[in-house]
Parts: C-alpha cells; sequence; structure tokens
C-alpha cells in the first residue's frame, strides 16, 4: 500500500493529540473577561473592542499598527472643505462582507452600508434602532451625533460628510471603534427576521477574522478571512479568545503553552514571565490613567469640600508602590504626559488626613457616613488590582471617619450599572483611543457625556465652555491653552482623583511573530503570524 495515503491520517491524529495553541495557525489568546457584545457602537471598554472591532471589523479610516497615525481603511482617500465642514471619502471597491452560516452577502461593501451605520447611530427613529433600541455612548460622548449634520451618498464609492461645526479630530475620530462599518443588507436581512437584537450577538463585518462562536466566560472563536482586502494583515488560519479573569491562570496557561498571548499581567508576574525562556514580554510607556470617579449626584459628593477630603486622604504613593510596583508612575492631572496638551503645573493637594477631616466636618457629614467604592474585578492597563487599591483606599478613608463599603460586579455589569449611575464612588481607568485631548476631556468630564463615560456624572459649564472652544479651533496653540484651562478647572473641582499612569506589559510565546503593542490599549492581531 502507498504509504502516502498515511499522510493525511497522521498529520490530523497529531493535530487532534496537540494542545489547541500548538495547532498549524492557530493562535489561543488568554482575554480578561467576556464581552459585553459584539456591535462595536454601544460599548466603550477595550474588552469589547478587542472581541469585534479589532478582529471581525474595518472603518473608513484605521490606525497604523502600533501607532496614532491615521491612514486609508475602507475609504482610500477623502478630501476636506476649505471651511472644515465637508469631508467627502472614497470608498475602497470590492471589499466582501464576510459569509457565515447564518448571512451570505450578495453583494460587495459600498456607499449604502456607511449611510446605513451612520443614520443608526445619528438618528432615533431610523427603522433598525426601532426594532432593536441601543445606545451610542461614545458616538454620543463625543458630541458626534450633533457635530454631523448630514451622511449622503454622492455614488456606490463616494460618502459625503456635513458637519454643522468644526471638528479638528474628525478623521481620527472615524477610526476609532464605534465608527465600525455594519452591512446593510445583513441589517435589512435582520429586520425582517425580527431579530434585529442579533446584530450584538452575531456580527458580520469585512475585517481580517471572521466570526464562529461565542460561550460567555469560556470562549470566542474566529476564523481567517480569506477574502480580506489587506491579505497581508492575516496570517493566521483561527484566532481564539480562552477568556480567563484570573491573572495567575492566564500566566500559567501561558507558561504551558496553552495560549500564546495572555492581557494584563500582574506586576508581581511580569519578571515570572521575563525569566521564562519560552517567553518574551514587550512593554512601552502606556497612554493611560487609572483614576477614581466621584458621582457628584449623589450626597454627600455633591459637596466639594468633600470631594477633596476624600482626594487628600488617599496615600497615593503607598498604592503605586503596592498594586503598580514598577510599573506605575504618580498621576495628578486628568491627562497622561504623553498626551499634547497636558499641563505640568497642575499639583496635587498635599496628603492631609488631619485637613480632610476638618474639610468633613465643615461639609456636616458625621464620622461613621458609608460610601460604596466600587472595584474593577479585571485587569487592565491602567490598573493591574483595583480590588486590592480599593483595599487602600478603604484604609485611608477610615482614618478620617469614612466607612467605605467595596462594591464590585462582573465586568459588563460594572460598567452597565455605572453608566446608570449607581455608584459612589468607582475605580476606573482610561486609555486614549485616538490621540487627541478631546478623546479624554471631553469624553471623560463633558455634560454631552454624562449619560456615557462620565461616571462623575460632573457638568460644569465653564469647563465645558472650553472644550467645546478647543474642539472647534484648527488652532492647535489656541486648543492647548484653551485645554489647559478647562485642566485647572478640573482638577478644581475634584470630580475625579488620578492615581497613576501605568507601563503597559505584553507577554507573550516566543513563536508569536509581529505582535505590535497598540498605543490605544487594544489587543489587535491583525498582521500577527506564528513561527511554526
Amino acid at each position: 500500500m502507498d504509504k502516502t495515503a498515511f499522510k493525511p491520517l497522521l498529520l490530523a491524529a497529531a493535530l487532534l493529540a496537540a494542545p489547541l495553541a500548538q495547532a498549524a495557525g492557530t493562535l489561543v489568546y488568554c482575554s480578561e473577561a467576556s464581552p459585553a457584545g459584539f456591535d462595536p457602537s454601544q460599548y466603550t471598554s477595550g474588552t469589547d473592542f478587542d472581541a469585534s472591532a479589532e478582529t471581525v471589523f474595518n472603518r473608513l479610516t484605521q490606525f497604523k499598527r502600533g501607532g496614532t497615525e491615521v491612514e486609508p481603511g475602507l475609504a482610500t482617500s477623502w478630501e476636506v472643505s476649505k471651511d472644515g465642514l465637508v469631508y467627502t471619502f472614497h470608498l475602497r471597491e470590492g471589499v466582501k462582507f464576510h459569509t457565515t452560516d447564518y448571512f451570505t452577502p450578495t453583494r460587495t461593501f459600498n456607499a449604502d452600508d456607511v449611510l446605513f451605520t451612520f443614520d443608526r447611530l445619528l438618528n432615533p427613529q431610523q427603522p433598525f434602532r426601532q426594532a432593536y433600541p441601543s445606545e451610542s455612548p461614545y458616538f454620543n460622548d463625543m458630541d458626534l451625533n450633533t457635530t454631523i449634520k448630514s451622511v449622503t451618498k454622492a455614488d456606490d464609492s463616494t460618502v459625503v460628510f456635513t458637519l454643522n461645526h468644526i471638528d479638528a479630530a474628525f478623521v481620527q475620530n472615524m477610526a476609532m471603534s464605534f465608527a465600525s462599518i455594519q452591512s446593510a443588507e445583513y441589517a435589512n436581512q435582520l429586520l425582517k427576521q425580527g431579530k434585529a437584537a442579533d446584530i450584538n450577538q452575531k456580527p458580520v463585518g469585512t475585517g481580517p477574522f471572521v466570526f464562529k462562536r461565542y460561550q460567555k466566560d469560556a470562549q470566542i472563536r474566529y476564523t481567517a478571512n480569506k477574502d480580506y482586502w489587506k491579505p497581508e494583515d492575516v496570517k493566521l488560519d483561527n484566532l481564539i479568545f480562552s477568556i480567563t479573569p484570573d491573572a495567575a491562570v492566564r500566566l500559567q496557561k501561558l507558561k504551558r503553552g496553552e495560549c500564546q498571548v495572555s492581557g494584563y499581567p500582574r506586576p508581581e508576574d511580569i519578571e515570572v514571565a521575563k525569566q521564562d525562556p519560552n517567553l518574551r514580554v514587550l512593554s512601552q510607556p502606556g497612554f493611560n490613567l487609572g483614576f477614581l470617579a466621584y458621582n457628584v449626584t449623589h450626597k454627600p459628593l455633591d459637596q466639594l469640600k468633600v470631594r477633596q477630603a476624600l482626594d487628600m486622604a488617599i496615600d497615593k504613593p503607598a498604592i503605586i508602590k503596592a498594586v503598580y510596583q514598577s510599573a506605575g508612575q504618580l498621576a495628578q492631572n486628568a491627562l497622561p504626559p504623553a498626551q499634547w496638551s497636558y499641563d505640568p503645573t497642575i499639583k496635587d493637594a498635599p496628603y492631609n488626613p488631619d485637613k480632610a477631616r476638618q474639610l468633613l466636618k465643615e461639609a456636616g457629614v458625621k464620622e461613621g457616613t458609608t460610601i460604596d467604592l466600587w472595584a474593577m474585578t479585571v485587569q487592565r492597563a491602567s490598573n493591574p488590582n483595583a480590588r486590592m487599591s480599593a483595599q487602600m483606599i478603604q484604609s485611608d478613608w477610615a482614618k478620617i471617619g469614612i466607612k467605605a463599603n467595596i462594591v464590585s460586579y462582573e465586568w459588563g455589569e460594572y460598567i452597565k450599572r455605572a453608566k446608570a449611575g449607581e455608584h459612589d464612588v468607582m475605580i476606573y481607568g482610561w486609555t486614549g483611543d485616538n490621540g487627541d485631548p478631546d478623546n479624554w476631556l471631553g469624553v471623560l468630564y463633558s455634560c454631552a457625556a454624562v449619560k456615557g463615560s462620565n461616571y462623575a456624572k460632573w457638568c460644569d459649564p465653564a469647563y465645558d465652555k472650553l472644550i467645546q472652544k478647543a474642539k472647534l479651533s484648527a488652532n492647535r496653540d489656541e486648543r492647548i491653552k484653551l485645554y489647559q484651562q478647562a485642566q485647572h478647572i478640573l482638577k478644581a473641582q475634584v470630580p475625579i482623583t488620578p492615581i497613576a499612569n501605568s507601563t503597559v506589559f505584553q507577554p507573550m510565546r516566543k513563536e508569536v511573530q509581529d505582535f505590535r503593542i497598540s498605543p490605544f490599549g487594544l489587543t489587535p492581531f491583525y498582521g500577527v503570524s506564528l513561527q511554526q
């Protein structure tokens, strides 16, 4: 008998016997949490964006791998009118939407898909949005719902955005996850089937990976998009997210080869990973901030003196030493130092428990008052151990007569409840998404963002006027001046306590090739390959 007949059988048997991560062309990522869904427009979290925007979808523009520079995506080029109010995007032709077991496209990507995507974001009466009511928090937090006047189709390969006012970062905004382009044809199919909500559970995009299935708290499976318009970005046959909330377990799975890339290591695990001959650890300064947000709509946090007292009672250097270790730097500003317009003159109020007690007394806050302190259950680039941070803050506040009740929820529930304003004080973090100061000062603290990512629920007209004026200016020097004035108001009103800016570490196995850390805190796998 011809021995070559055995080769396919032997290969199949070898693959079945080997660990999943060793199968040819299959990369397993040990991720930190389950995504809340797969429609990027509905979320603001990197966990959700990694599972959808960074795998399944594309946008009109995109950021170059590992950088903040914008390059063509689903639009090959664009022009801006002299008054800065009209953007004309020329669309890439021949791009195919994914074929799945729940959708087979009959046409390629065109202007109708862009119109559907943005009409759904802009128009509450849009039929699909009526069938599946969903908010677009990031889009609204950035005021894009009032910035964009209209989106029109010049022809199948040309789309025109007309703005109500200048937005200096509009092209960068179009590269952000929430602007991921959906299939209008798929949306129409879902409407006819009465299954509009499936757009958030069974995604269809044009991205480098095709969604296959999701088991909550277990795994997400994708296959390579063999028809991807940028074939050099698809070097894996399969991509699997192995959802592993425990950082210690993630490290052990990485060491055993059960995954090749692992997210959000604990500081104490970094040296362990570096010493393993089968692993390597990439690192770069983080474009992030870990902070506390005070819900100013809850008493007694509506009083400035109370927020000042809580702020100055926190021993931040102790938290950085214990929680962040060598991976954290003291943060005093609401912007990270790497963000242009950062004002280095802004400084913390000195650590002073005695003065904090006096301020609480002046505010009429009785000793033993209880405040709920929310702590994330997942590790983030901005805070590797929110629970430990909360325990240390709890101890600090006990010294000034405040009893902190630590509250935690599963990640998706944590964000959902925080947006609803259920918290008193919450530990949170942010990593910049487009390199523009508005992505911090507007998205996190503007009046427009109170129902979204402004977890302090703080709205200050003087502050808002400054950041809105800065957003309308095309002059960077003027924008810097306005943003720095805004930073001083923010510091004086204490809606947040900045804690730390952290270094980002990315452990992986040595066979992973050409992985690049995203400055935006995302975990992209396009362009990544495995050395066999």
